[in-house]
C-alpha cells in the first residue's frame, strides 16, 4: 500500500511537472537508496534528460501563451510519464502489479494536468506576466517538496495530493465559469455598440 500510496503522489506530480519529478526521485535513488523507488530513475543518463527537459519547461512554464502551447504538447507526456513511474514502482513492489501502478500514475497524472492547463488558460485572459510566474514557481516548489516528503510519508503525502486535486478542480470549476460569464458580458456589450439606435431613442 505504500507503493500504491507513493504512485498517487509521484503521478498527481507528474502531471504538473514530470521531469522534476524523475529528477527528485532520481536523486533521491542517489543520495539514499530506497526500495520504493526504481534503480533506473537514479541512472545518470535519466537524469540528465529530465535535467535538460527540467531546465526548459522552467522557462517555457512562465511565458504567458507558450505555458498553454507547452502544456498542449504536454498532454501525452506527462500522464505517460506518470505512468511509467507508477509502473517501475510497482515493478519494485511485492504487493502491487504493473498494471494497478501504471494506471493509477497515469490517470492522476491526466487529471492534475488537466487542472494545471485549464488553470493557465484561466490566467492568460489577464494581461499580466507576474501570475504566470508566481503559479509557476509555487507549482515547482509544491512538486518539490511533494515527492520528497512522499518517499518517507507516502500515505500523507497522498492525502495532500488528493486534497490539491480536489481543490484544483473546484479552482478550475470555479474559473471556468467567472471566464464564460465575462465572455458573455462581452458579447452582449459588442452587440449593443453594433446594434442601430432608433430615432426616437436618439430624441
Amino acid at each position: 500500500m505504500e507503493s500504491l500510496a507513493l504512485t498517487f503522489s509521484s503521478g498527481w506530480a507528474s502531471g504538473v511537472n514530470a521531469y522534476l519529478v524523475v529528477l527528485v526521485l532520481g536523486i533521491a535513488e542517489r543520495v539514499a537508496p530506497s526500495t520504493e523507488i526504481p534503480d533506473v530513475l537514479g541512472r545518470w543518463e535519466v537524469l540528465a534528460v529530465a535535467g535538460v527537459m527540467y531546465a526548459f519547461e522552467f522557462v517555457a512554464d512562465k511565458v504567458p501563451y507558450v505555458d498553454s502551447t507547452w502544456d498542449v504538447i504536454s498532454t501525452v507526456i506527462r500522464p505517460v510519464v506518470g505512468g511509467v513511474i507508477g509502473t517501475l514502482i510497482a515493478g519494485d513492489s511485492a504487493d502491487l502489479s504493473g498494471l494497478t501502478g501504471g494506471a493509477v500514475g497515469g490517470v492522476s497524472a491526466f487529471a492534475s494536468h488537466a487542472v494545471k492547463a485549464g488553470t493557465r488558460m484561466a490566467a492568460n485572459t489577464m494581461p499580466e506576466p507576474f501570475t504566470n510566474i508566481g503559479l509557476s514557481v509555487g507549482e515547482d516548489v509544491v512538486v518539490l517538496g511533494l515527492v520528497w516528503f512522499a518517499i518517507e510519508h507516502p500515505y500523507i503525502a497522498a492525502g495532500i495530493a488528493g486534497a490539491l486535486l480536489l481543490v484544483g478542480l473546484v479552482v478550475l470549476w470555479l474559473a471556468i465559469r467567472m471566464i464564460r460569464r465575462g465572455w458573455a458580458r462581452f458579447k452582449a456589450w459588442r452587440e449593443r455598440r453594433r446594434t442601430p439606435r432608433s430615432p426616437a431613442a436618439l430624441t
